[in-house]
């Protein structure tokens, strides 16, 4: 089979000037085919795909995740601090707000009322839990 008249080649060819594509030899468009097809992503912390059948449909996945070793334009940049300041925010709630009701909850455990007459009903939903 002709190297140029591989899809990825072909295609590839296409970008350029006609008479810069005819420079290249079979051999220079094998190596760069296989130099351009044989991208090494990398190991990811989450590589995890699977196929989900829908009716007659079928659909792919790909979730990936781990370390951006990219360089961030400073667009990007923002954004990705804007993300870790949300990130670690929310996080921040989440952790007190647990601390607060640990907190509430030993309170009540020993019976001690903050406002006399008057219940969150926390205790009793908890104490609730375990009956």
């Amino acid at each position: 089979m002709n190297i140029r008249n591989d899809p990825a080649v072909n295609s590839f060819l296409q970008r350029m000037p006609k008479k810069i594509q005819e420079t290249f030899t079979d051999e220079q468009l094998t190596h760069l085919k296989l130099a351009i097809g044989a991208r090494h992503w990398g190991k990811h912390a989450i590589d995890s795909r699977g196929v989900v059948k829908f009716f007659k449909y079928r659909y792919y996945f790909v979730l990936l995740a781990g370390r951006n070793r990219r360089e961030l334009s400073e667009q990007e940049q923002k954004i990705a601090a804007l993300s870790q300041v949300i990130t670690t925010s929310i996080f921040c709630l989440f952790v007190i707000t647990v601390l607060l009701l640990v907190i509430y909850l030993i309170k009540s455990s020993l019976g001690i009322d903050i406002f006399s007459n008057y219940s969150f009903g926390v205790w009793s939903w908890f104490k609730g839990l375990f009956k």
